[in-house]
């Protein structure tokens, strides 16, 4: 047998086996290096699990609701400060959105006429030519209280839709805590105690989603 033929001859298995494992090793190491570990209830874990509206509206409807109280203009007051300067009483009481303001208010008035989802209240006081409605459900329209503190933002959620349902699930907490027990069709000529917000849009129609809403 000549060195050509030596040279040529296929290396021992054994070389393969070391071969392959040593490849194993190298990836199973650069797996572990491009691997994070996630403990359970760590921040980390918060991240990864999924959005849950009703959870997110259970936990700021209180936070927003504290805030509102805290901020809330008397109705004439504030009716004065926006016919007076609309854009000051806006600077001055709310807080800015693309569309208007949003604006805490608090009053006291009698029940008149129910439609649709609102019940119209007559606060004394207040110019004859501007309506109140506070929305009294079924249905609560509008994301007024998501937007009401300035500190629930678009940047916070992964899109548009989990956006639109934080808004849907702090209105169902208001329809759950606030509107729960009442009967908004049995409420006309009742006197009312109402704190909530509303969107300047319209400065002759207020229409207010209550944070809180009591029957006397």
């Amino acid at each position: 047998m000549t060195d050509a033929m030596i040279s040529k001859s296929p290396p021992p298995v054994r070389s393969y086996r070391w071969i392959g494992i040593a490849a194993a090793v190298v990836l199973v190491g650069a797996m572990a290096f491009d691997t994070t570990i996630v403990r359970i209830g760590s921040e980390a874990d918060v991240r990864v699990q999924k959005f849950s509206p009703e959870a997110y509206g259970a936990e700021q409807f209180p936070v927003i609701r504290q805030n509102v109280e805290t901020r809330a203009v008397d109705a004439v007051e504030l009716s004065q400060a926006i016919a007076a300067d609309r854009a000051a009483a806006g600077e001055k009481y709310g807080v800015a959105t693309s569309i208007g303001p949003v604006l805490p208010v608090r009053f006291t008035g009698v029940v008149g006429e129910r439609k649709a989802n609102y019940n119209v209240v007559a606060v004394e006081g207040l110019p004859a030519e501007l309506t109140v409605r506070v929305q009294t459900g079924p249905a609560l329209n509008g994301t007024d209280l998501r937007d009401a503190t300035g500190q629930i933002e678009f940047g916070q959620f992964k899109n548009q839709i989990e956006y639109q349902d934080a808004g849907s699930a702090i209105n169902n907490e208001v329809k759950k805590v606030v509107l729960g027990d009442i009967d908004p069709a049995a409420l006309a000529g009742r006197t009312v105690s109402v704190t909530g917000v509303f969107k300047l849009v319209n400065p002759k129609s207020w229409i207010v989603t209550p944070v809180r809403f009591d029957v006397q």
